[in-house]
């Protein structure tokens, strides 16, 4: 199997963001994006998902953190979408219950090269410090569209709100570390159409 590695670059007036990823890596993973909720976020989803991340971001955070979180998801997704390349030999399905205290989320995925996102989350609370929660759904949202993935969220049930979004992120990297994994008995592209 060929390196599943890429780096991506996007500068726009409102953002800067340099990625390297490794998508068979150890966990190895540094984190800078001027928020520190992302932060958080970011670190335990390239520790659960078992990759290689180096993530520096500067934004117009004095702003509004929306640019800054949105382009993170573009820019993840697309270094995602490279270092998968063909798609051939993976699973290509993952899913993942994570049990977080109080909290439980549910998440599953198809890397089948078709953007599509639902998303469900019993915390309603809106804010985590200055971080607005609403965020969370346009980094998905841009991050499933650059890596061309069919992604479904169920945060079940949970009060706490850095619980329940936890879960969130956890399981989503569980869910596609088991999609991106090889499958021994997968010689072509996991689909019947012959390309994703």
């Amino acid at each position: 199997m060929a390196d599943r590695k890429a780096t991506v670059k996007r500068k726009t007036r409102e953002t800067q963001i340099k990625i390297e990823l490794n998508i068979d890596g150890s966990a190895k993973y540094k984190i800078s994006t001027g928020i520190g909720f992302m932060n958080h976020m970011l670190e335990l989803f390239a520790k659960h998902a078992m990759i290689d991340l180096n993530l520096e971001a500067t934004g117009d955070i004095d702003v509004d953190y929306h640019h800054t979180v949105e382009d993170i998801g573009l820019a993840l997704g697309e270094a995602f979408d490279k270092a998968l390349g063909d798609r051939k030999g993976i699973k290509r399905y993952g899913f993942f219950y994570l049990p977080m205290d109080e909290c439980l989320a549910r998440v599953a995925l198809d890397l089948g090269g078709r953007p599509w996102l639902v998303e469900k989350y019993a915390c309603k609370k809106q804010k985590i410090r200055d971080f607005d929660l609403s965020l969370i759904h346009e980094f998905f949202q841009a991050f499933i569209v650059q890596a061309r993935m069919n992604l479904h969220i169920n945060q079940e049930y949970g009060s706490e709100a850095h619980h329940a979004y936890e879960a969130v992120f956890k399981g989503f990297a569980r869910a596609l570390r088991m999609a991106m994994e090889n499958d021994p008995r997968e010689t072509g592209v996991p689909s019947s159409k012959g390309s994703m």
